[in-house]
């Protein structure tokens, strides 16, 4: 339900904060893991989950992201496994859930099939990177579907006449993706950054949220002054590479995010 989006945001400005995004990959290193995961996560502080389809060539990916999606994919990770993973989250919470996917594997599955199904297993919006709005069969078709918001990425080389047209297209909140290059932890926060927000601003009033290299609380910290969610993604996941398959995995991820909650969580002034 895309109300699970709005109110997110909308209790997140009541109480003068940025939202937490956590990524993780679904499947990796198995489903049953992800939802263990995704239950810790929303334990510790997650506002909403970032749920990554795996793919053979995510282009937009790290190295750290690429080994996630490839240990899901030798693990037998399906798009349906992924949809499945989300209605075992579902049965026991309500935390809005994004879909992190490329085109390639919704197009295989059928899009309008996998629209209908993902709405159904409880999806509450789609990020789809190598998409572009004009190039949107759903867009084109004037039928938007109602249950899933289009999340839009912005990049910081992306020229303001496109950013208008982007904005014009996305639902939910906006995805910026704060440094040039793929997903990746990174050891600072792009100087540009409040100014890049402040033009993006001029074109919207959707919520911002901004991810590409943010691993640690004090950078966290930094970035939820300025935006209204913060995504950690490749750190997460490089620590559920290196634990692996153990049963304190959910828990340890959990108290990986929790300081990281912490920084981001005081009040604005």
């Amino acid at each position: 339900m895309s109300e699970r989006i709005e109110r997110l945001f909308a209790r997140c400005r009541e109480e003068k904060r940025a939202a937490f995004i956590p990524y993780i990959c679904a499947g990796d290193p198995r489903f049953a893991r992800s939802v263990e995961i995704a239950l810790a996560l929303e334990k510790a502080g997650a506002d909403l989950l970032e749920l990554g389809i795996p793919f053979s060539d995510p282009l937009a990916d790290g190295i750290v992201n690429q080994l996630a999606a490839q240990r899901a994919l030798e693990a037998g990770a399906t798009v349906s496994g992924v949809l499945k993973c989300v209605c075992e989250i579902r049965s026991t919470s309500e935390i809005p859930i994004v879909l992190y996917t490329y085109l390639n594997p919704l197009l295989r599955y059928g899009l309008d099939v996998f629209e209908r199904d993902a709405a159904d297993a409880g999806v509450d919006g789609l990020l789809i990177l190598d998409l572009p709005p004009e190039e949107d069969p759903n867009d084109s078709r004037g039928n938007k579907n109602e249950n899933l918001l289009r999340i839009r990425l912005i990049a910081p080389t992306t020229p303001a006449a496109r950013i208008a047209a982007i904005a014009a297209a996305a639902r939910g909140f906006i995805y910026y993706v704060s440094r040039e290059g793929v997903t990746g932890a990174r050891d600072s926060i792009a100087e540009s950054l409040k100014q890049k927000l402040t033009i993006i601003r001029q074109r919207t009033r959707l919520p911002i949220a901004v991810g590409f290299g943010i691993s640690n609380p004090e950078q966290a910290a930094t970035v939820a002054g300025v935006a209204d969610a913060v995504v950690v993604g490749s750190a997460i996941v490089g620590l559920i590479g290196k634990v692996g398959d153990r049963e304190d995995l959910a828990d340890r991820v959990g108290k990986f995010v929790s300081p990281i909650v912490s920084a981001i969580r005081p009040s604005r002034a």
